[in-house]
């Protein structure tokens, strides 16, 4: 993963990990549940852009290299994308 990549995948990292913070004060202040819910409805779309990012960083750079790879190599990334790509999927 270029570095540039990395970076922006790791500041958002940190800003969701900034609202998980922000959650945790609003639970422990006892704030509405609305509130609550409101923000972690907010910090689950983060992390699926964070997800969405990560899989078009690994489609552009990784399978790219796969190329290049002998066939049993290549045919075993597929499979582990595809079980990545999945779990990805059945969290949302």
């Amino acid at each position: 993963m270029e570095a540039e990549n990395r970076k922006k995948i790791v500041n958002r990292f940190k800003r969701i990990e900034g609202q998980i913070r922000g959650l945790e004060k609003l639970v422990e202040n006892e704030a509405p549940c609305i509130d609550v819910l409101t923000q972690v409805s907010a910090v689950t779309a983060a992390v699926k852009k964070a997800g969405t990012e990560v899989i078009r960083v690994y489609l552009d750079h990784c399978l790219a290299d796969a190329c290049t790879m002998p066939e049993a190599d290549r045919e075993r990334k597929k499979e582990e994308f595809q079980r990545a790509l999945a779990r990805f999927i059945d969290m949302a």
